[in-house]
């Protein structure tokens, strides 16, 4: 019951935190949670802003008393050519992908490497392995995540702290949920990907679940494309 809870918590939390308006969707998940008898808090933060991330981590101690998984998950993913792409929106699609893993990490490490013990999982994705046209801000603050994650594991392996990395694809989400509500790009779309289909939430909560638990407490620095093998066809 308790990893069906996890999961069934972790997914629904993975697709809204793709969209920026998630008060109402953490809170009523929250909601749902405590039903099963799970104590759970919703906090709003902006991760791009460092106080806000300090205040989230402080609400949790205190609601708490400890920091066991951080899941780094929160971003934004827009498209233009290099040279269309405007100074600021560079630097919040960087703030918030990759200063936003950044911020997370570094108060969970305050709080872990006390404890002797955590886990850390990033989102990356395909395009920070690959690069993506049109997406260069987005695939280089994803390949940041990358190096950052793999940075960590070995700063934070001797306190006893996993930090691992998921990269999905195509996620049906809010984030991406224009071009796959079109039959024509979403056929395009479903052609690259090995597995011929865009995935789920779910498809992502699991292996973040598992990077989560005690069957991967050997793991760490490690990157699981999640993704239907796409990142073997770009």
């Amino acid at each position: 019951m308790y990893v069906f809870v996890r999961l069934w918590v972790l997914a629904p939390l993975w697709r809204n935190s793709c969209h920026q308006d998630t008060k109402t969707q953490a809170a009523d998940v929250a909601t749902r949670a405590r039903s099963f008898g799970v104590r759970a808090i919703a906090v709003q933060a902006d991760v791009s802003r460092f106080d806000d991330v300090r205040a989230l981590f402080q609400r949790t101690i205190d609601e708490f008393g400890r920091v066991d998984i951080v899941v780094a998950n929160a971003g934004i993913w827009t498209g233009d050519a290099v040279d269309d792409l405007d100074e600021s929106k560079w630097k919040e699609t960087i703030d918030v992908n990759l200063g936003g893993v950044y911020a997370c990490c570094h108060f969970a490490a305050k709080i872990m490497k006390p404890q002797r013990s955590g886990c850390i999982v990033t989102v990356s994705s395909t395009a920070g392995q690959r690069g993506e046209a049109l997406h260069s801000h987005y695939a280089a603050s994803k390949g940041g995540v990358i190096s950052l994650t793999k940075s960590l594991a070995s700063e934070l392996g001797p306190y006893g702290i996993n930090v691992n990395c998921v990269a999905p694809g195509w996620v049906d989400t809010d984030m991406s949920a224009d071009p796959l509500r079109r039959p024509r790009e979403l056929e395009k779309i479903a052609a690259g990907i090995p597995l011929r289909r865009v995935a789920t939430a779910d498809d992502i909560a699991g292996p973040i679940l598992f990077l989560a638990s005690d069957l991967a407490r050997h793991i760490t620095g490690e990157v699981l494309n999640v993704n239907g093998g796409s990142v073997l066809c770009g």
